[in-house]
């Protein structure tokens, strides 16, 4: 008999218990997934401070849409696209930080220079723009946090395949979206 040892929960029982609105099982949620959402959006933000108000405020969504959860797909991917989509909320209400889409860990933030600040839909859009898999493993990649081999792995490529269709991604949304900035300076020039 456990006294006072934490008890593993499937994902079953934590989704009943939040529903029910269980704080106990609303705090192993909680724990469960904090973890890797704050990795997620230090991706984004190297201010901690900001990443944490980020996944709170991901976590409030979480818990108002537990209850519309079916059970396809992974309960963390799950969460992390609605995390990602106070991340996006958080940029858009502070438009000032626009800049955050961040290609790659290894890419530089993108300084702000007037037409090179995109609004989340334009982006999205020019995502939806890509090929279908390259679309995808961007996707799962650059947005929703997975490595190359876990990306492999659910798509049945190799992880060089991965790779290729990232570069090829990047490659064409950085090319759409100077596209883009050069429409708005065209655009402007003659207004």
């Amino acid at each position: 008999m456990r006294l006072f040892g934490k008890k593993n929960y499937t994902d079953q029982e934590l989704i009943e218990g939040c529903i029910r609105n269980d704080r106990r099982m609303q705090e192993a949620f909680y724990k469960r997934f904090f973890p890797e959402m704050l990795r997620m959006c230090l991706r984004y933000t190297r201010d901690e401070d900001t990443a944490i108000e980020i996944v709170n405020n991901g976590f409030l969504r979480v818990f108002k849409k537990l209850h519309t959860y079916a059970f396809k797909g992974s309960l963390e991917g799950w969460v992390r696209r609605l995390v990602y989509h106070s991340m996006a909320d958080y940029y858009r209400d502070n438009a000032r930080y626009l800049h955050f889409l961040v290609l790659e860990e290894r890419d530089d933030v993108v300084p702000e220079r007037g037409h090179e600040v995109f609004y989340e839909e334009e982006i999205l859009k020019a995502v939806s723009a890509l090929p279908p898999v390259s679309q995808e493993v961007f996707r799962l990649y650059a947005i929703e946090g997975y490595s190359h081999a876990e990306i492999a792995d659910n798509l049945s490529i190799s992880e060089g395949t991965s790779k290729w269709h990232l570069s090829t991604a990047r490659q064409k949304l950085r090319e759409m979206l100077e596209a883009l900035e050069r429409e708005v300076v065209r655009r402007e020039k003659f207004a």
